[in-house]
């Protein structure tokens, strides 16, 4: 077992000095609409894996099926006293009521990613924003689907009016919400206790960041190339 450390030759570093991930891009041989969805397709490519420098790839020529999915943002709202708004919904995939955090679908043409958390923020929640930070990117199942998520740091909240609040149906019509201390829903994500992936994720970066002062955070409009449509 090799004790060296470093980022290999062949990979890119970030600003810490650890490996960075890198956007590559295996242009497909073939690829086809196995299914149009409701919100997402079910694409069927065949990639070829050879050709890239050093083999990062992979060899040989692969079919891969995958979810073509519009991408989402979510919105982890702080206030004063430092407790985080959850609203339960029920998740008939998993059979599960989940506490989350507001969230939602890109799915209105150019709509800005932080104009969208925002609405979702409105819609699920009832609450206004007075600023946003970007808090943590990532991918939901990068071995099944593109989904990209972008999570936004909320604060100085405030309500929606009663005559402006969004009316909510289908399974959003049963949602509730409550505000738990952030070093609660910390100990809770680590209990086990909640399961919804862009919860467990933001709290515990939320967390991180507060150790550290909040002095990491990124601008609303942080380049976001893992989303096909902002690169």
């Amino acid at each position: 077992m090799s004790g060296g450390a470093g980022v290999p030759a062949s990979a890119t570093a970030g600003a810490s000095g650890a490996p960075r991930d890198e956007l590559v891009t295996a242009a497909p041989r073939t690829s086809e609409v196995v299914h149009r969805g409701y919100v997402w397709d079910l694409v069927r490519d065949v990639v070829t894996l050879d050709g890239v420098e050093g083999g990062a790839l992979g060899s040989g020529t692969v079919t891969r099926e995958l979810l073509r999915h519009p991408g989402a943002v979510g919105v982890l709202a702080l206030d004063d006293d430092e407790r985080i708004l959850l609203v339960r919904q029920y998740r008939h995939p998993v059979e599960h009521l989940l506490w989350e955090l507001p969230a939602g679908l890109l799915d209105v043409a150019g709509e800005p990613p932080h104009l969208a958390a925002a609405r979702e923020l409105a819609e699920e929640a009832d609450l206004r924003a007075g600023s946003y930070y970007v808090l943590l990117d990532w991918f939901l199942s990068p071995g099944g689907s593109d989904e990209a998520f972008r999570l936004f740091l909320a604060r100085d909240l405030s309500p929606v009016p009663e005559s402006e609040r969004h009316r909510r149906t289908d399974e959003e019509a049963g949602m509730v919400s409550t505000w738990v201390p952030l070093e609660a829903a910390r100990d809770a994500v680590l209990a086990g206790d909640l399961n919804s992936p862009s919860l467990v994720a933001g709290v515990l970066a939320a967390w991180t960041a507060r150790e550290r002062g909040w002095s990491e955070l990124r601008a609303l409009d942080a380049p976001w190339p893992q989303h096909r449509a902002y690169r």
